[in-house]
């Protein structure tokens, strides 16, 4: 009775203003996407990066150690970005070296459908001119140009951010248990084991999706077997849109490949090794793509772990980690009999 009385007479005004704020804070996420994007990037990276460093700085200088770390992460980068560029490449030459043929089924399809009364080359004309090649050409060169600065920032960020970690930890030590300090301390650590986790995942199964790709590509007598695997193994680091993505750009018939490994097993493995609903996998893959693009794609679901690992450290927000964990509550119900 006196539990019903104090929850009807409890006041509002906290959880509106726990509403207004996450209001507020996505808003500021989706306005300010250049500033928060680069961050959350970094500390995934940092995430990555710092258990090493910390065994390194046992034995070298902390700088001697810092660089060593700079100097990896940006060859893991490049190696992946020259893959994907080789490959793309490879595939552009391609269809290039095949322009006639590919002119010849051009003339076949207008011509089949001119014969139904749609006039293809007027709407070609009208829309596939060089003033849209040269705009194409201008989106691709921007697009080069603010990646290659976002990696920068990311890169600026990590350097501060490392140099940083051990302070910030000896500073979070000091607050008692139970205070909010002490829970993000705790729910940090935790989150960097779930988020190097969550990329081992996600390697091993772009690794899978490539690899498949490869061998029914290469089985089939195509060509660019090895090529549209590259693609593959890259697409698959975006959760669900990369898989089917690359489905769309590789064959219609590979979507099979993509779905199952890309849509339903990886989400499912993710979910369960992270305490991660799948629900929430394509949720947060979804909302990160409404606020940041393809980079809101790639860091939505590291963002959404960090969320529900810290907040179940803390009574007033332990609720989250409830609602959208993986659902492990069925073990700590006591067994009848």
């Amino acid at each position: 009775m006196n539990d019903t009385t104090s929850n009807a007479g409890r006041s509002p005004v906290p959880a509106m203003i726990g509403i207004c704020a996450i209001i507020l804070i996505i808003a500021a996420m989706y306005w300010a996407s250049n500033v928060f994007a680069p961050i959350s990037f970094a500390l995934l990276i940092i995430a990555m990066v710092w258990p090493v460093q910390r065994a390194m700085q046992a034995r070298l200088p902390q700088l001697v150690a810092l660089l060593v770390c700079l100097v990896g992460t940006i060859v893991v980068m490049a190696i992946f970005a020259l893959l994907l560029g080789w490959s793309l490449n490879r595939v552009g030459i391609y269809v290039l070296s095949d322009t006639a043929r590919f002119q010849a089924m051009y003339n076949q399809l207008a011509t089949w459908l001119e014969g139904y009364g749609i006039a293809v080359n007027g709407l070609w004309e009208r829309h596939f001119n060089v003033s849209w090649i040269l705009r194409i050409v201008q989106q691709v060169t921007g697009r080069l140009n603010s990646t290659l600065t976002f990696s920068l920032v990311v890169l600026i960020y990590v350097m501060l951010g490392l140099l940083e970690v051990g302070d910030i930890g000896r500073k979070l030590r000091r607050f008692q248990p139970g205070s909010i300090g002490y829970a993000f301390l705790v729910g940090s650590s935790e989150t960097a084991a779930k988020l190097r986790r969550y990329m081992l995942v996600r390697t091993l199964m772009s690794i899978m999706t490539g690899v498949l790709v490869w061998g029914l590509t290469y089985g089939s007598g195509l060509s660019l077997s090895a090529e549209w695997g590259v693609i593959a193994f890259a697409l698959n680091y975006i959760p669900v849109i990369g898989p089917l993505f690359a489905a769309i750009l590789i064959f219609v018939f590979l979507n099979l490949i993509q779905f199952l490994v890309g849509s339903y097993l990886e989400p499912r493995i993710a979910g369960r090794s992270l305490a991660l609903s799948p629900v929430m996998v394509l949720f947060a893959v979804f909302f990160g793509t409404f606020l940041w693009g393809i980079a809101g794609a790639f860091i939505g679901v590291p963002i959404a772990i960090a969320i529900v690992t810290i907040a179940a450290h803390h009574e007033s927000s332990r609720w989250l980690a409830d609602i959208f964990g993986a659902g492990d509550g069925d073990a700590s119900e006591p067994q009848s009999g």
